[in-house]
């Protein structure tokens, strides 16, 4: 009996933490092939409402949520997306709950997103705290924040987990001026560059993210200074 309730409880508990996503509202469909989403402001004029997607429940795996929202907004044919923040009843806006929030979906002609600075955006892990250095300078990302920096043209920025078995990376400014988005990952086991069938422990690794994904992490996590 003891083993039946307990069954119970964790099907309760993964029922209540589940996470949901839902095309709540649609306005209009667009018709597009563009295969990016990308945050935008809503007061851009330019930008077409098609719909509103509500997410309920927290995860950890943002990659698995992003691809709900995104498979979910291209039905309506939406290419960006914003937050629509929670009100208070004086009129404020909510902070942000990553268990429970809406994005607005919206059609912009291409030549209409802002354009990049070529900034450094470094994203920490959705659980843990996570130490880097940055050109020997010491960095502490809190779970679910991210750092931006800007990068000056003709330098070279070093990062670095900080850890034995970590990941180093050496990046600089391109020549679009485009961003660059990168996360730091927590330690997992790898398999063996040798191909000799090992697993290898990696202590951190530094790695590129898709600059829709990185514009979705940039909505749902906090930016540290």
């Amino acid at each position: 009996m003891k083993n039946v309730i307990i069954t119970i409880f964790i099907f309760a508990v993964q029922f209540v933490f589940a996470q949901n996503v839902y095309l709540n509202k649609v306005e209009k469909i667009n018709e597009n092939t563009d295969k990016f989403l990308y945050s935008i402001k809503e007061e851009i004029k330019e930008a077409q409402f098609l719909g509103e997607i509500e997410v309920q429940g927290f995860s950890k795996d943002d990659a698995a949520v992003f691809s709900q929202i995104y498979k979910k907004a291209k039905e309506v044919g939406a290419n960006s997306f914003s937050l629509k923040p929670f009100e208070n009843i004086d009129g404020g806006s909510q902070k942000f709950d990553a268990a429970h929030y809406k994005l607005n979906l919206y059609y912009l002609p291409s030549d209409q997103f802002s354009v990049e600075e070529g900034n450094l955006h470094l994203f920490a892990s959705s659980s843990k705290d996570q130490k880097i250095s940055i050109n020997r300078k010491d960095y502490l990302l809190s779970p679910r924040t991210y750092l931006t920096m800007p990068l000056v043209s003709g330098e070279i920025y070093t990062i670095s987990t900080k850890k034995l078995l970590g990941s180093t990376i050496k990046i600089q400014k391109n020549t679009k001026n485009s961003d660059q988005y990168y996360q730091i990952s927590s330690a997992r086991l790898g398999n063996s560059t040798q191909n000799d069938g090992t697993l290898h422990l990696k202590s951190g690794d530094i790695v590129g993210l898709e600059k829709s994904f990185a514009h979705f992490l940039k909505t749902i996590y906090q930016q540290t200074k």
